[in-house]
C-alpha cells in the first residue's frame, strides 16, 4: 500500500490532539472513509466531510471493541491513537494512575489489534499504525506510567510487526515527542502543532518508514538515545532534576 487515497481508516481518540490532525490528514490523503472514534462523542468535532463515520469506543472496554469491529469489516488502516497520561514517579504516585496508563495506552491498544488483525488479513494489503511515544525509549520519572506503557506498547507494536509480516499488513510504530495538544497543556515547551506533525506522519506511513518520530524533539531524543542509551537517560534525569 503506497497510499492512502481510497482507503478505509479507523483512528482511535480522533475527538482532539493527534488523533483528531490525522482525521483531517486522512481526508486530506483522499481516504474513502474515516471512522473516528472516541469514548465521549459530545467531544467529537464536526469535521464537516461526509466520508466521516463518528463511533463511541471505549478502548478499554473489549466488549464494545468486539462490536465496533463487526461493524467496520472495510478497514484498512488501523491507527491506533487514544492513549492517556497521569503525572507521578514509580515510588510515590498513584498505582491507580499507572494501572490506568496501562490498562489504555497498552492492554486497550492490544485489544484493538487483536480484534481487528482477522479484518485486516481480509482486506490486504492493511497497515497498522500505533502512535507510541518517544518515553518508550526512556522514561521521564514525573511520568513513568505512562512512559512504562508507551515502552511496552513499543516492544509489542514490534513483535506484532513480525507476526503478521507475511499477512499482507505493514505495521509502523510512530514516537513522538512532546506535540501541543491538550495532553501537554501547560508546559513552556516550544512544540509543533499537531496538525503538522500528523501530515508526516501519514507522509512516512504512505512511504513505507516503519518507526517513524515525526517531530525535532523527538529526533534529538532518538539520536541521543541511538549514539548511546544513557545520553537519553541523562538527558531526562536532568529534566526530572531541573538540572
Amino acid at each position: 500500500m503506497k497510499t492512502l487515497k481510497d482507503k478505509v481508516i479507523l483512528i482511535t481518540g480522533a475527538n482532539r490532539g493527534i488523533g483528531k490532525s490525522l482525521v483531517k490528514s486522512s481526508l486530506e490523503k483522499g481516504a474513502k472513509k474515516v471512522y473516528a472514534t472516541s469514548r465521549d462523542l459530545s467531544k467529537m468535532p464536526d469535521f464537516g466531510d461526509e466520508r466521516v463515520v463518528i463511533l463511541e469506543l471505549d478502548i478499554t472496554n473489549n466488549a464494545q471493541i468486539l462490536k465496533i469491529a463487526e461493524q467496520t469489516k472495510d478497514v484498512e488502516v488501523l491507527i491506533n491513537n487514544a492513549g492517556i497520561l497521569s503525572q507521578g514517579n514509580i515510588l510515590e504516585g498513584e498505582i491507580s494512575a499507572v494501572e490506568n496508563d496501562m490498562n489504555v495506552n497498552y492492554y486497550g491498544t492490544i485489544n484493538m489489534m487483536r480484534a481487528f488483525a482477522p479484518i485486516l488479513v481480509k482486506n490486504a494489503p492493511a497497515k497498522i499504525v500505533n502512535i507510541v511515544s518517544i518515553a518508550a525509549y526512556s522514561p521521564l520519572p514525573s511520568i513513568a506510567g505512562y512512559a512504562a506503557s508507551k515502552s511496552a506498547l513499543y516492544s509489542a507494536t514490534l513483535s506484532v510487526r513480525i507476526e503478521v509480516e507475511k499477512k499482507g499488513i505493514t505495521v509502523h510504530a510512530v514516537n513522538p515527542g512532546a506535540i501541543d495538544t491538550d495532553m501537554n497543556k501547560g508546559s513552556d515547551w516550544d512544540m509543533p502543532a499537531p496538525d503538522r506533525i500528523a501530515k508526516i506522519i501519514l507522509d512516512k506511513v504512505e512511504a513505507g518508514e516503519l518507526d517513524i518520530v515525526p517531530d525535532e524533539m523527538g529526533l534529538g531524543m532518538f539520536n541521543a538515545w541511538k549514539e548511546e542509551p544513557s545520553k537519553l537517560a541523562e538527558m531526562f534525569s536532568n529534566m526530572y532534576h531541573a538540572e
